[in-house]
């Protein structure tokens, strides 16, 4: 069976079985530029419908709609959703979305957010998780996580603030986030992994049959809750104003001092070297050619070999 639901600034559509079971929500569409979460949450919404064993899923296909209508990160207020939950009742556009949202957050038992790069940055696929001070729930994230079946796992500081994930932190409810790839057109095979990752979760969850034939596609597990890791828009800030010309590929392991790129500005023709600043896993890169001062170029994250690495906070 499968209804619609009316929220105040979003519409969500509810699956639900004949057979009593967990309650999980999957968001999509935080931000309105990133398209394939929105295809997938679609195309999932009519998968699920009559064939789910039990319980009820939640599919909230456009979260922000005043972003997707600007085709932009943030809505009409310039305030990024990610960053305003659990938001003010009688506040911005923004900011009541995001109280809205929360109040529909509480009220699950796991929570899947699904996520790209936009049209800013171009990102390894990988699911993500706070490192939950709740042994059980931390270990439930990581099952999620691992069913998600993406080539990165990313557990990273639990005191952030502002997410999706921070509420459901907050309600002790299990919670993973995925992003996968970016750019100004739609990936299809996005929207393939994340519509079959949603499902691998559910069947780990025993409420759909399993999905059979899929191998284990993780390659790196990391777990670092050094404060602000899985913040991206602050990774690798660029120099220097101007044309950004990367030396890497998407996937590459560098060393540190290894040439990340150059910044070549064609109104002084000064060309500023980018440097890795540690030796790592490029799982992000800019998109955008014209960068300003500050702006972040990438990421890289620190595991140089394949399997699980934890880092600890200095």
């Amino acid at each position: 069976m499968l209804a619609k639901a009316n929220h105040t600034h979003f519409d969500s559509f509810v699956a639900k079985a004949s057979f009593a079971g967990p309650h999980v929500l999957i968001i999509a569409g935080v931000h309105g530029d990133e398209v394939e979460p929105m295809l997938a949450a679609i195309r999932l919404s009519k998968t699920l419908e009559g064939s789910l064993k039990k319980g009820r899923v939640t599919i909230v296909p456009v979260a922000n709609q005043s972003a997707f209508a600007r085709n932009s990160r943030v809505g009409e207020d310039n305030l990024d959703l990610a960053r305003t939950l659990p938001g003010k009742k009688g506040g911005s556009v923004t900011e009541e979305l995001a109280y809205t949202l929360s109040r529909v957050i509480e009220k699950v038992d796991f929570l899947l957010d699904l996520h790209t790069g936009g049209g800013l940055f171009d990102i390894l696929p990988l699911t993500g998780y706070l490192l939950h001070p709740d042994e059980t729930i931390l270990k439930q994230q990581q099952q999620m996580a691992e069913a998600f079946n993406l080539p990165v796992i990313w557990g990273t500081d639990s005191q952030v603030q502002g997410r999706t994930l921070s509420v459901a932190r907050d309600f002790r409810i299990p919670a993973i986030y995925a992003e996968c790839r970016g750019g100004l057109s739609v990936n299809k095979q996005t929207v393939r992994r994340y519509e079959k990752g949603c499902l691998r979760v559910l069947a780990a969850l025993g409420m759909t049959a399993p999905i059979s034939g899929s191998a284990n596609k993780v390659d790196y597990w990391l777990e670092d809750n050094n404060p602000g890791q899985g913040h991206l828009q602050v990774k690798l800030p660029s120099p220097a104003c101007g044309i950004f010309l990367p030396a890497v590929s998407l996937g590459r392991q560098v060393t540190k001092g290894k040439l990340l790129g150059q910044i070549v500005n064609p109104l002084t023709q000064i060309k500023t070297s980018v440097r890795a600043p540690e030796d790592g896993l490029v799982f992000m890169l800019r998109i955008p050619a014209i960068v300003q001062e500050g702006d972040s170029l990438g990421g890289i994250l620190p595991i140089t070999q394949k399997g699980k690495k934890r880092i600890h906070a200095s």
